[in-house]
């Protein structure tokens, strides 16, 4: 079976949790959690960064941490995953759900400059399956309206724009390090910023507010949001392998290029000047046989994901709007496995069952320009 990701554990991960265990220093304190921040922070090219315990916390302290809350409006892509969307509503804030842009799948600055109102406050980014978003057109268009920005780059460690690490460019930005990123602490996150003063309310916040000077004082509504000293032990662990693996995940791609080009299916773009880390290898295909193929590989012990569904199309983000470049990149694309373990022959493999798909189907190039993806895949 190729499962459509496994995490790479070839490096240290069991020396430094024995470690833990050993030191006895096994829940939120011990030395592995300020390693983890400290070389996590270089690795990027921020100056302050601070763990949690998942992805999703990370989100929702970011944003109190900017002050974020009742009355806001934040604009998000609906093409993420609803983490995003579901924080913003824990902080009391407003989603305002734009669109995406047909080739990177990413958030379209021309839809979030029609989305701003006098409510708007901050602007989320989401650099979706390890491909940057377009953050000169972002960072413009928030400084030009006072905005703030807000970075979701989940799946996007080793995503550079203009040589730039993504998470450098917002007001706030998090990370997730769940077992399926490209880094992983088993669960996971950590929130990051260039501004001090956001990190030290983070960090206040994620403690339960508690006094740095009085014991079991408390000044304000905090969370226990910490990450365990066994969870930063295995990411310190990870961050020693990270240029390995992202060398892989390149390597992956450039393999999956290579044979499926002549294949009727689209692999997501690169934006201009950035680098995409390849957290998922994903594509677009005929909606019509989008779900035909997920089951000829399923049955040929290859797992693949579909891609998020749009979150306004959840019950509880109905807004009444439709955003059909999100929607029809949703009901198209799949995710191929891609964990740095698999080999050329691997992927050959599994493309060489891509391909035995599309040819019993003849006419399979009409179909796809037939099935409003023309813009999107030609």
């Amino acid at each position: 079976m190729y499962p459509v990701y496994r995490p790479y554990l070839s490096g240290k991960e069991q020396q430094y949790v024995s470690e833990c265990l050993d030191s006895s220093w096994i829940s939120s304190r011990g030395d592995f959690i300020r390693k983890f921040e400290i070389q996590f922070a270089d690795f990027v090219g921020v100056r302050h960064a601070t763990t949690v315990c998942n992805g999703t916390v990370a989100l929702h302290l970011a944003m109190l941490a900017i002050g974020i809350g009742p009355g806001d409006e934040v604009i998000v892509p609906t093409l993420t995953y609803v983490a995003s969307a579901n924080m913003i509503v824990q902080t009391g804030a407003t989603p305002v759900f734009v669109d995406s842009i047909e080739s990177t799948w990413q958030i379209d600055p021309s839809a979030v400059k029609r989305a701003i109102t006098p409510r708007t406050k901050a602007v989320m980014v989401v650099h979706l399956y390890g491909a940057s978003c377009d953050m000169e057109a972002i960072c413009k268009i928030c400084t030009e309206h006072g905005l703030l920005l807000i970075e979701d780059c989940a799946e996007a460690f080793g995503t550079f724009y203009r040589d730039k690490h993504v998470g450098t460019f917002g007001d706030v930005s998090t990370f997730s390090f769940f077992g399926n990123k490209t880094i992983t602490t088993g669960e996971g996150g950590m929130v990051v910023s260039n501004n001090a003063e956001v990190l030290n309310k983070a960090y206040h916040l994620k403690t339960q507010a508690v006094s740095p000077s009085q014991e079991y004082w408390h000044d304000t509504v905090g969370y226990n949001y910490r990450m365990t000293n066994i969870c930063a032990a295995i990411g310190f662990a990870q961050l020693e392998q990270a240029n390995y693996v992202l060398e892989r995940k390149q390597q992956l791609a450039a393999w999956y290029d290579r044979y499926l080009v002549d294949l009727p299916v689209r692999r997501q773009a690169e934006p201009p000047r950035s680098t995409h880390s390849w957290w998922l290898y994903s594509i677009l295909v005929s909606q019509e046989l989008r779900d035909s193929l997920r089951l000829h590989l399923r049955n040929r012990a290859v797992e693949t994901r579909p891609l998020f569904p749009p979150v306004h199309a959840f019950p509880h983000y109905e807004c009444g709007l439709e955003f059909p470049v999100a929607q029809c990149i949703s009901k198209s694309g799949l995710s191929l496995p891609s964990y740095p373990d698999l080999t050329e022959s691997d992927v050959q493999i599994i493309s060489s069952k891509v391909r035995e798909f599309f040819e019993v189907r003849e006419g399979c190039r009409t179909e796809i320009a037939d099935c409003g993806l023309t813009k999107l895949v030609n």
